[in-house]
């Protein structure tokens, strides 16, 4: 008896954990990217939506009854999957901290969905054959109707109590930034490159500007459009072949195939006699089929990395 409820347990995980590394390893090959894509919404939620109906599926009766266990059990082997792929370096942890909230929840949808054909059906063989095929049917299709690109924009602003000029100062030119410095939470917990200086040939349209980051990357700018001490707005461009492979996870590359920053703009508003508000806005793109997910990730890396820089122009210009 014991070694029976072994063997199922094994089996409600092993499964299902062994079913989406499949996957991942069809989705990942280049050979196949015009058919299978790992950045894609088929990938995103209908692997961890299958691998929720399938641990269901293996449970025993008595547990899908349960409506937490149709609801948490399907964590168990998505977190397997997690695991395994984080520790062979299959994916790095950018990415999957930024899928893990959409892996869980569609794993629990599958999961109740499984469950109820599970208690409702005599017969599940036919629903199971099509769930496993499901990704595999259903990718070809996205991929002919192809990624959405959209345009989106990140503003930031602070508050300095400085003079216009100082303040422009640190705004056109950034000296290096320490590591103690530098308050990125997010891109910090994403282990994103941090900013380390900004340098600009000379103030007017036409300047070169090369925002500089660790690990390699270098946002290279244009001054488009410039008012001493009112406004600055400038092209952005990162060349990927410039960045090392261990920079960034290749779905999150800057200038790569799925997300670019396009330009910024600095513009400082004098607020009363000793106040100033120095507003940051940059406009990126995204190249996904699930933009709607994407973009609330982009932007809050867009606004940490802003709102990091500002902060630091801030504490420059008011204690210098």
């Amino acid at each position: 008896m014991h070694n029976k409820k072994l063997i199922t347990t094994l089996k409600i995980i092993a499964i299902p954990t062994v079913y989406a590394l499949l996957l991942r390893y069809v989705f990942g090959q280049s050979t196949w990217s015009n058919v299978f894509v790992m950045m894609s919404g088929t990938f995103l939620f209908l692997l961890p939506f299958v691998v929720g109906a399938l641990t269901v599926y293996f449970s025993d009766v008595e547990n899908v009854k349960k409506l937490a266990y149709r609801i948490f059990a399907p964590w168990v082997p998505i977190i397997a999957f997690f695991l395994i792929t984080l520790v062979f370096a299959i994916e790095g942890w950018p990415c999957l901290l930024m899928i893990l909230p959409i892996f869980i929840i569609a794993a629990s949808i599958g999961g109740l969905i499984g469950g109820y054909f599970k208690l409702r059906q005599k017969d599940n063989n036919l629903y199971v054959s099509v769930l496993i095929l499901l990704p595999l049917l259903i990718s070809p299709i996205e991929n002919y109707i192809g990624a959405q690109t959209t345009p989106y924009r990140a503003y930031t602003c602070i508050d300095i109590k400085a003079p216009a000029e100082k303040i422009w100062k640190h705004v056109t030119r950034v000296r290096t930034i320490s590591a103690s410095q530098d308050k990125g939470w997010l891109t910090n917990l994403l282990n994103f490159p941090r900013p380390v200086k900004a340098e600009l040939n000379y103030e007017g349209v036409g300047a070169s500007r090369e925002a500089i980051f660790t690990n390699g990357l270098v946002f290279h700018e244009t001054v488009t459009e410039y008012i001493d001490q009112k406004k600055m707005s400038f092209t952005i461009k990162a060349l990927p072949h410039e960045i090392p492979l261990t920079t960034m996870d290749e779905h999150l590359v800057v200038g790569g195939k799925y997300f670019d920053v396009l330009n910024g703009t600095y513009e400082l508003e004098k607020l009363n006699e000793d106040t100033y508000r120095l507003h940051l806005y940059s406009n990126f793109k995204l190249n996904t089929t699930f933009n709607f997910y994407a973009s609330w990730w982009a932007n809050n890396i867009m606004k940490d990395i802003q709102n990091n820089i500002l902060q630091i122009e801030k504490q420059r210009a008011e204690n210098e």
